[in-house]
């Protein structure tokens, strides 16, 4: 999500660019069900991205069946209802941010559906939001009108760049990290080794694991299919502690070459959105690239069936420290 202006021992890898670096972590928080409202916090916020929403308390959230839990699932999710008048309020949405903070750590979110729609912008991410962009900000799910695949990115301020040659699956799309540099566009990597990824894809197969580590000397992300006999057991079975030096090449790798980690990222949020058309969305060119029918603003405001599958569901989100 672009924004606008317990014990771990390291092996670190002896060449800057390479994707071999691991750490063994403890499991901190297990985070299922119910236990999402006491982790998290609702942000009834105006949209930083200026979307097409209204994200609403968790109150509002929970009496408008936007948001709801089992004792082995989370559900979060946007208005389906609505029709918008063009001069009223946005489509009601959630956002939620957790009430802890992270340094170095690893986060596993065992995720079956996430939102897909044309108009829609959903992000699972990181950042410190009352330090941004000074204190980082990791993209880990984040995309855009359906189009595959997913795209991990970060933004931070300027003096943080990647190299050109990284061993990672994915494809990157930016090197300069830097928000004041191309619109922060930020330093991405498409998730092109997997168009499952996300959107349709994504919840077509179930869904899968998202896996984000950072520590001071990189920052790595991972994506495994539901049914992919290659993920590591450790991380989808939320086992006590887990070793990412097992886990294979990620799909997007960023190493501290030309970025100092620890000064460019503080202690971040996990931090979980739905918003519709805004900066990146509805941006003119990037929505009728997608395919979307209408202008994106017209479209959501219309067609509140559209997103009967705009939503969130986590099995649970693990963070390792």
């Amino acid at each position: 999500m672009k924004l606008n202006s317990v014990n771990v021992s390291f092996a670190l890898a002896s060449l800057a660019g390479s994707a071999l670096a691991g750490a063994v972590y403890t499991l901190d928080d297990n985070i299922v069900g119910e236990d999402f409202y006491s982790s998290f916090n609702f942000e009834a916020i105006p949209d930083p991205t200026d979307g097409r929403v209204t994200y609403v308390n968790q109150s509002t959230a929970q009496m408008l069946n936007l948001t709801y839990a089992t004792s082995d699932t989370f559900i979060m999710r946007a208005d389906d209802t609505t029709v918008l008048t063009s001069t009223g309020p946005g489509r009601n949405s959630v956002r939620i941010r957790s009430n802890n903070q992270y340094t170095q750590h690893v986060v596993v979110f065992d995720m079956p559906h996430m939102p897909e729609g044309c108009g829609t912008w959903p992000a699972v991410w990181e950042t410190n939001e009352a330090n941004w962009p000074d204190g980082g900000e990791v993209d880990i799910v984040e995309g855009v009108n359906n189009v595959e695949p997913n795209q991990s990115t970060l933004h931070t301020s300027p003096n943080c760049t990647m190299p050109a040659n990284i061993t990672q699956l994915g494809t990157p799309v930016e090197t300069d990290c830097d928000t004041a540099v191309d619109g922060n566009a930020g330093c991405g990597v498409q998730l092109t080794e997997d168009y499952n990824s996300f959107g349709p894809g994504f919840n077509s197969i179930g869904g899968g694991w998202y896996a984000m580590e950072r520590t001071d000397s990189y920052i790595a992300v991972w994506f495994w299919e539901r049914d992919d006999d290659s993920a590591p057991s450790d991380a989808t079975s939320g086992a006590s502690t887990i070793d990412t030096s097992l886990w294979g090449t990620p799909a997007a790798y960023f190493p501290n070459t030309d970025c100092d980690l620890a000064s460019h990222f503080d202690a971040n949020n996990i931090i979980i959105n739905l918003t519709f058309c805004g900066d990146w969305a509805g941006n003119a060119a990037v929505y009728a690239a997608s395919g979307c029918p209408s202008d994106c603003v017209t479209y959501v405001d219309s067609n509140p069936t559209a997103f009967t599958n705009a939503y969130f569901q986590f099995s649970s989100i693990n963070i390792y420290t």
